[in-house]
């Protein structure tokens, strides 16, 4: 990997992820190339870079919702089909069917499937932990309300709810943070934190340098390759930063500087 710079403390087996020589893209054009990652355990990661530097494709190849073309993908030192349940995705906003007709307490329980299984009744525990889920990101009182009529904040934080629904230990989140209003971040950034406290992992793809440092502990910064990882501070400096952005940095990382 050309890497500019590589700060790793974690062993592989050790890793809630960990990306070898990963190339994947769309319509056998490569958005990412020979990525090597290793996540911290139990630390909140951005996923940082410029548009289309294939963030959102890193992650879509790691769950396998696109094929990658190259590259290998671990999970605690597991393939993903052994690892699966232990490992929660939010989605961007813009990629769900807000008019699909279920509720917020639908979508929060389809963080419980696998428990449920098919064709099975929700029990009176199911609702309880999906409504412990909701509280949580202080969706609690929207319960029976339709998906699409909620804000933008509130769509953002439903989905994470879901995800909590799951009792995950790895949370994959692509920009949770992008177009919702300053509560809805707040609420989302206090949840985040928690998880962290609580011993689990969230992996974000996020899209502003001026707030990295004060959200998260370590970045991944990518355009198509992976340039830096590791503690922020380390990870984005001045150097890795022009390689990622052209040798030109964005106003909004004076404070990265």
């Amino acid at each position: 990997m050309n890497a500019i710079g590589r700060f790793v403390e974690t062993p592989l087996e050790e890793s809630p992820l960990a990306i070898r020589g990963l190339s994947a893209g769309y319509g056998g054009l490569p958005a990412v190339l020979d990525a090597d990652v290793t996540v911290a355990p139990a630390a909140l990661t951005a996923i940082i870079g410029p548009n289309g530097a294939g963030k959102s494709t890193l992650l879509k190849a790691v769950l396998g919702l696109i094929p990658r073309q190259a590259g290998q993908v671990t999970f605690w030192g597991m393939p993903l089909v052994q690892a699966r349940s232990r490992i929660a995705y939010v989605p961007q906003r813009a990629s769900v069917d807000w008019g699909f007709p279920v509720t917020v307490m639908d979508v929060a329980l389809q963080g419980l499937h696998r428990e449920i299984g098919l064709l099975r009744p929700i029990r009176a525990h199911h609702r309880a932990r999906a409504q412990q889920a909701l509280e949580r990101v202080g969706l609690a009182e929207l319960a029976h309300r339709q998906i699409g009529a909620l804000s933008g904040g509130q769509q953002q934080r439903v989905f994470l709810a879901r995800a909590l629904a799951q009792g995950a230990d790895l949370f994959l989140l692509d920009e949770p943070l992008a177009g919702v209003d300053a509560a809805t971040e707040d609420a989302i950034l206090a949840v985040l934190r928690a998880l962290r406290d609580e011993g689990r992992t969230v992996v974000a793809v996020h899209h502003d340098l001026s707030t990295v440092a004060a959200w998260f502990d370590r970045a991944v910064l990518l355009n198509r390759r992976v340039l830096a990882e590791g503690p922020v501070g380390l990870a984005l400096t001045a150097r890795t930063l022009q390689g990622a952005y052209g040798g030109r940095l964005p106003a909004e990382a004076g404070g990265l500087r």
